[in-house]
């Protein structure tokens, strides 16, 4: 065999130009998938019917860079250190006075529709007031006992973006 016939018969487009291609698209891959599009394994029902277990998403970090988060806006939440996050629901924004009565949502003493929520619980929150830099969260799914779910005032420095499907 005449020297380098494996490697041009086997890898015939290693040439420089394709390695440094290669090389750039790695980066701005690993980039852009590491700091500004987190890809998300939902697990869990928390967020059910909008999000389902097992499904994928994204978390878009620049969403709120230049605007606040929104009441009812879904966002992801660092929960404990950088790997465990949490798909949550703002309901209540800092100032707000919220309480659940019978599983009906109030906000400042008014009630306020939550067409995303399907099975509507028997939930009896007192109202309480959000402190100043922080959101009020909970999980779309509320068919179960309030005390098996994750929810509450949140620093708004902890969410880490929005989510995109």
């Amino acid at each position: 065999m005449p020297p380098g016939f494996i490697q041009r018969f086997f890898f015939p487009a290693l040439t420089g130009k394709f390695v440094v291609r290669l090389l750039l698209v790695g980066l701005v891959s690993y980039l852009v998938f590491s700091y500004l599009l987190i890809p998300l394994r939902i697990q869990g029902r928390s967020m059910e019917p909008t999000y389902h277990d097992g499904s994928f998403a994204f978390c878009w970090r620049p969403a709120y860079l230049f605007t606040p988060p929104e009441r009812f806006d879904v966002v992801v939440i660092r929960y404990a250190g950088h790997r465990v996050m949490l798909l949550k629901r703002i309901l209540a924004l800092e100032g707000e006075t919220l309480e659940f009565r019978r599983g009906d949502l109030y906000i400042n003493g008014q009630k306020v529709a939550e067409p995303y929520v399907q099975n509507h619980s028997n939930w009896d929150l007192p109202p309480r007031r959000v402190d100043p830099g922080k959101v009020y969260v909970v999980g779309d799914n509320r068919d179960t006992v309030m005390e098996r779910h994750r929810f509450g005032q949140v620093s708004r420095n902890r969410i880490v973006g929005g989510v995109i499907l």
